[in-house]
């Protein structure tokens, strides 16, 4: 079975196509500037070799139709035919309330899913539209929903809710919803699979660390609580969102800078996090190298990214009543060593004891990084959310 996986934002277009019989990636790209001058789609072949090709993509039916076309092209191609896919797997946003689990996507579901755009009004439509385009270039080829906050909706009310006036929930739907669900999910059933454990048996403390972060606590496989919120801002300092900040803070600064709620709204996810406190840069590769240069604000931001994330592990380990392993992922988590080694330093009283060069010597790899004599097992394992999706499509049919 061959399926597609995309992945449509409100500018761009991943894709990576799988032969589910081997879990093969069989090519894999993403189309980027949609709606732009200077659009372009990057192809990584099957061989490594990656090739960026200039195209002009004025909405996302061309750029879904220009991946079908490069995946049968004579020279590129991995196909013959686009009848050899026997199914799309979409990455949906935000699910809301509605999805705890993947799903077909029918007529009903759609418009069910459309009804939560006031909650992702950036990602839910673009989600949309590479669904319709497959649509339209293929009728009747089944398509899946993945959704980024289904994997949270185990999460019991005391973790969701917010301490405001109840009649916003049940009006508008305003509550904790998580995100990177997806990954969280994949993470903390691949480490239990490579621990040779149950998931049923053990408290996981997933780190999903990358521009954007979360921290999830999964509590017999199953998510207790997360640390991103109605959006993905809430929680952990990131490349360029605040994370946690006092609501009397952000009216306060919206009265001084006299924002609109939009204004607001893009100093705190496209301003703020450790781009906001270096004026550097958004990439932490960049601050590392700024703080081993001297630059005491680089160095300022990642004792705060490097304190949040403690901060929550801490806190998750108290929410289950103790941890059995913690996991690092994505870009950040995978392979920055210093920020893994500064989240478990001091952690002694709760169990986890980091073998300091096994960290270092570790970059995007399956790897414990604990002591044998570790209470806490402390392991890295990259996330694949592709592999996720195609594999929930393809159970799905």
């Amino acid at each position: 079975m061959k399926i597609l996986v995309l992945n449509c934002g409100s500018s761009s277009i991943k894709y990576a196509l799988y032969d589910m019989d081997t879990k093969r990636v069989m090519t894999s790209g993403g189309a980027e500037r949609v709606g732009l001058d200077g659009a372009f789609v990057k192809v990584k072949l099957a061989n490594g070799e990656k090739k960026q090709i200039m195209h002009d993509i004025p909405e996302h039916t061309e750029g879904v139709k220009f991946i079908f076309s490069l995946l049968t092209d004579p020279e590129i191609g991995v196909i013959k035919d686009l009848k050899e896919i026997d199914a799309v797997g979409h990455r949906m946003v935000h699910g809301g309330e509605k999805f705890n689990k993947s799903v077909l996507l029918t007529d009903e579901v759609l418009k069910v899913f459309e009804a939560c755009s006031d909650l992702a009004p950036l990602h839910n439509p673009a989600n949309l539209k590479g669904v319709k385009a497959v649509s339209e270039l293929m009728p009747g080829l089944p398509q899946v929903g993945v959704f980024d906050t289904a994997f949270h909706q185990t999460m019991p009310a005391k973790a969701y809710m917010y301490a405001i006036p109840y009649e916003l929930y049940e009006q508008y739907g305003v509550r904790r919803y998580g995100f990177h669900g997806t990954s969280h999910r994949y993470v903390s059933a691949r480490v239990c699979e490579y621990l040779g454990v149950k998931p049923e048996d053990k408290k996981v403390i997933t780190c999903h660390i990358g521009n954007g972060g979360s921290v999830a606590a999964v509590d017999g496989g199953k998510c207790v609580d997360t640390s991103m919120g109605l959006t993905p801002l809430e929680g952990l300092m990131m490349g360029t969102r605040s994370g946690d900040i006092d609501g009397g803070a952000i009216s306060f600064i919206q009265k001084k800078l006299g924002l609109d709620a939009d204004g607001i709204s893009n100093l705190l996810n496209k301003k703020s996090g450790v781009l906001g406190v270096t004026g550097v840069s958004s990439d932490m590769r960049e601050i590392d190298a700024a703080a081993a240069a001297g630059n005491e604000r680089a160095v300022l931001a990642l004792d705060m990214y490097f304190y949040r994330i403690k901060k929550y592990v801490g806190a998750y380990a108290a929410a289950m009543g103790g941890c059995d392993i913690i996991v690092f992922t994505a870009g950040v988590g995978e392979n920055q060593a210093n920020m893994r080694e500064a989240v478990c330093e001091g952690m002694e009283w709760m169990g986890v004891k980091l073998d300091v060069e096994k960290n270092k010597t570790v970059r995007g790899e399956e790897a414990i990084i604990s002591t044998p004599d570790s209470q806490v097992t402390v392991v890295v394992v990259p996330t694949d959310e592709e592999l996720m999706i195609a594999t929930d499509t393809m159970n799905l049919l």
